[in-house]
């Protein structure tokens, strides 16, 4: 049985970027030679704390590209940003891949690999320092990163687990 992520959200009418995060081509040998075919993993996102990725397999790369988009469009999360960086440090883990996110101070940037660093571009997290560990697959560490992101709690999310009110949050 699936776990269900609340946090989960749909496409319509948000301006969604798209990034490939990789190509990879498969060769099928049959008696009349190779048949060639492309499998492509995207991230999609607005900027503003929506990301989503997404599988795509077609014959050609820009069908593979499109079908992976439309599949990233049905996979979106909402990550709390705070200040331009995550609230928290989080650590996520698919398969035998596992990253930690860590809050960062303004100016540093994104320090993160490159399955990582489009994922976090692409929710419109400025400044973060990640470490992916393990599996350096770049399907896995896509998704590490995505239930990373999907596992942040926001400030209000967790005054309001607390019991505390606005008024204390920005109060004292």
């Amino acid at each position: 049985m699936s776990k269900i992520n609340f946090k989960q959200i749909t496409a319509s009418n948000i301006e969604l970027n798209h990034k490939v995060v990789e190509i990879n081509r498969v060769a099928k040998v049959t008696k009349g030679g190779r048949t060639f075919s492309f499998s492509v993993i995207v991230v999609v996102g607005d900027g503003n704390g929506i990301v989503g990725h997404g599988l795509g397999k077609a014959r050609e790369v820009a069908a593979s590209i499109d079908k992976g988009r439309d599949d990233a469009n049905k996979n979106l999360i909402r990550v709390p940003i705070h200040k331009g960086t995550i609230p928290h440090e989080q650590k996520g883990k698919y398969g035998a891949a596992k990253v930690v996110v860590r809050p960062a101070a303004k100016g540093t940037g994104v320090i993160a690999g490159g399955a990582m660093r489009a994922v976090l571009e692409s929710a419109g997290i400025k400044d973060v320092i990640a470490k992916s560990i393990g599996s350096s697959n770049p399907h896995n560490v896509v998704k590490a990163t995505i239930n990373a992101l999907s596992r942040l709690r926001g400030p209000m999310e967790v005054a309001k687990q607390r019991g505390i009110t606005l008024d204390k949050v920005f109060n004292g």
